[in-house]
């Protein structure tokens, strides 16, 4: 029995040593790096499940002002018959699609099925791309 225990532990206790403290170093890419990027393609997105499902653009327009400078507006519709609250805000982007200017969020009332436009401009003239996005308000 002794002839076989002292193997069996020395075999236990080396398999333990070389599988314990394995980790992994170094740089690793991202996962799902494209599953959630709909801020990087679309020009207006819904930040929630109830704008989703409440709020639609009917029209985006784009105009350059004379100083360079774009501006965009959005008309926003109210697909429910309850009035709701959100919150607008507008991400002006460069040619290459990096943010360069941000609008504060601002505070919509959409009435029962109503519509209301809402405009920005970028603070310069390197704006070329935009996302607007909306939330509910809290």
């Amino acid at each position: 029995m002794k002839k076989t225990l002292i193997p069996l532990l020395s075999l236990v206790a080396g398999l333990s040593a070389s599988t314990g403290c394995h980790t992994e170093t170094g740089a690793f890419p991202p996962q799902n790096a494209t599953k959630y990027d709909l801020e990087n393609r679309e020009k207006f997105v819904l930040m929630d499940r109830g704008t989703q499902r409440s709020v639609t653009a009917s029209i985006l327009q784009e105009t350059p002002l004379p100083d360079g400078r774009l501006q965009v507006a959005a008309n926003l519709r109210n697909r429910d018959s309850r009035r709701i609250e959100v919150q607008v805000n507008c991400e002006f982007k460069d040619e290459r699609g990096l943010t360069i200017d941000s609008t504060p969020w601002q505070t919509l009332v959409l009435s029962e099925n109503g519509q209301e436009t809402v405009r920005f401009a970028a603070l310069n003239a390197l704006a070329k791309k935009y996302t607007i996005r909306v939330r509910e308000a809290r």
